[in-house]
């Protein structure tokens, strides 16, 4: 007599492989931005219904949220697609580091000594990170590209975009954004050293700290200053 048994669903059987591509898809907009399904689809190889699957999982899991696309990504007619971004709660689960320890300690500091000291820990952040840039990008022709490499490499996940008669620095990641939310001296002072680095004013547009998907700074094109003219005196012409 045989007894019949009903095979495992094909979801439990994966459930391993659905758990590392949910996981590749959060890691692609957090290295990324925010994308729509149908680009996360074609970036990883994953058909419409399992992009889907997946977001839809990442959304319910707190992981993603799903928001309007900016306006200036907006073209043609009919109802934009919207874009996922990474959640505050979902950005904890990539980040190391110690943020209520680092919050605690700040709030000591202003406390105890006033704010000028919490300015003066940002500066000197800042200027480690100058410092250490000025190395990377010293040889480099494109010092915005440089900078976005260096900044990836630090866990900042950077990456640069034309825009206008610039480009952007886009940052989608940010390993201090709770302790930023709380103290934007820090960004101030990044954004300073941005500027020493590259050369030229630049202006941050936005920042995961104060809830935006990405940090993003607008830099400049920098124009080669020519030196001036000397005209030499021509001699008049005599008379006749």
């Amino acid at each position: 007599m045989k007894i019949a048994t009903h095979p495992e669903p094909l979801s439990a059987l994966n459930g391993g492989d659905d758990l590392r591509t949910r996981d590749a898809v959060a890691k692609s907009i957090l290295e990324n931005g925010p994308s729509t399904a149908a680009v996360l689809g074609q970036r990883l190889g994953i058909t419409p219904a399992g992009i889907r699957r997946h977001l839809d999982n990442l959304v319910e899991e707190n992981i993603l949220e799903a928001r309007e696309p900016h306006s200036a990504l907006v073209r043609g007619r009919g109802r934009p697609s919207k874009v996922f971004v990474m959640t505050d709660f979902g950005r904890q689960k990539f980040e190391h580091s110690y943020d209520d320890l680092a919050v605690s300690a700040l709030k000591f500091m202003s406390a105890q000594s006033g704010e000028h000291l919490v300015k003066a820990f940002a500066k000197n952040r800042a200027d480690d990170i100058e410092r250490k840039a000025t190395i990377a990008i010293s040889k480099k022709s494109h010092k915005t590209q440089a900078l976005a490499s260096f900044l990836t490499e630090q866990g900042y996940a950077a990456s640069v975009e034309v825009r206008g008669q610039g480009e952007e620095i886009c940052q989608h990641h940010c390993p201090i954004a709770h302790v930023a939310a709380e103290f934007p001296e820090l960004c101030e002072a990044e954004t300073a050293a941005f500027s020493e680095l590259l050369g030229t004013h630049v202006q941050r547009l936005a920042t995961i700290a104060h809830g935006d998907g990405v940090c993003t700074t607008y830099v400049p094109k920098v124009k080669n200053q020519s030196k001036p003219v000397t005209k030499t005196p021509t001699a008049g012409k005599a008379k006749r």
